[in-house]
């Protein structure tokens, strides 16, 4: 006999390289407020990810560079399916409220252009949401310019095109990469949080990215309550970028605003001291999944 609920269930999406676990630290701050959650691994994430031979100590640098990857021939429609599978799942016991950071506000956008129905309430956290354009047309904008990833593409292991991935070496002892890969990351922590973090990272990412057909649409994405949390010191998805997602969501559907929160957080801080993140969080859902007030809101945090 299924149980259903008025209070949301939280249903949380990862970023670029990453799995279920990096959302354990804010799972249980959300559980200590009273909240239950569960994290998603993406296709080809968690357990299925790929961590090649070469990839452990000593590293083969050059067999890196061809091991196969369960992550080939991965799409952002495969993201989608899972995560539907999941919210069917997740709304039999009552409301839902999906999360996304990074990377994850793509598969966000697309699911909610697909099961609007499924969605009580979108949270975007420093994540893209493309709407005028694609990934690759936001990287080439200004707000983008000065993103500090671009100090770290000696990480990249291999031909994506051979591969069927996106192939990263955070086990790099390079402390060049090292230094630059904390600074667009998680410049406001410690050495040994950056590091702990780091080794939560998976080698391989899907090279779908969506293309036009998976910005917002108004119809669909358009009529669910949304959220964004900008991170104003992220220096991997700069908060200029973060503000233009915003202000072209607004102008496709002028009725229906952001919801915007602000944390003054790196790119992955908030994931390692989650507190105020959770309290936010907890906030949406004792005002009601798909309620509360649209538009700009104060400072968090």
């Amino acid at each position: 006999m299924t149980t259903t609920t008025t209070t949301p269930t939280f249903v949380l999406v990862h970023g670029s390289n990453g799995n279920a676990a990096n959302w354990t630290a804010l799972q249980r701050e959300l559980t200590l407020l009273g909240h239950r959650s569960l994290a998603v691994d993406l296709p080809g994430h968690g357990f299925g990810a790929t961590f090649p031979a070469a990839y452990q100590a000593p590293q083969d640098l050059a067999a890196l560079a061809t091991a196969p990857s369960a992550m080939a021939g991965v799409t952002l429609a495969d993201n989608v399916d899972h995560v539907t599978g999941v919210l069917r799942r997740a709304a039999e016991h009552g409301p839902v409220i999906l999360v996304g950071h990074s990377r994850g506000g793509i598969t966000l956008t697309a699911v909610a252009n697909a099961v609007p129905e499924l969605v009580d309430r979108l949270v975007y956290v420093s994540a893209w949401c493309c709407v005028d354009s694609t990934p690759g047309e936001y990287m080439q904008g200004s707000e983008y310019a000065s993103s500090a990833l671009g100090d770290t593409m000696g990480l990249l292991v291999g031909d994506p095109a051979a591969l069927g991935a996106i192939r990263m070496n955070w086990r790099t002892a390079d402390p060049d990469l090292l230094a630059a890969l904390r600074t667009a990351m998680l410049a406001d922590g410690s050495e040994d949080e950056f590091l702990s973090f780091l080794n939560t990272l998976e080698p391989d990412e899907s090279l779908d990215a969506g293309g036009p057909d998976d910005r917002a649409q108004a119809a669909t994405w358009g009529r669910i309550p949304r959220t964004y949390v900008r991170l104003t010191g992220d220096r991997s998805i700069p908060v200029a970028l973060q503000d233009r997602f915003i202000a072209e969501a607004d102008a496709l559907t002028p009725d229906n605003l952001f919801q915007v929160h602000t944390l003054d957080s790196s790119h992955v801080e908030f994931l390692i001291r989650p507190r105020q993140a959770a309290k936010l969080l907890a906030g949406l859902a004792e005002n009601g999944a798909g309620d509360g007030p649209r538009g700009h809101s104060d400072s968090e945090g």
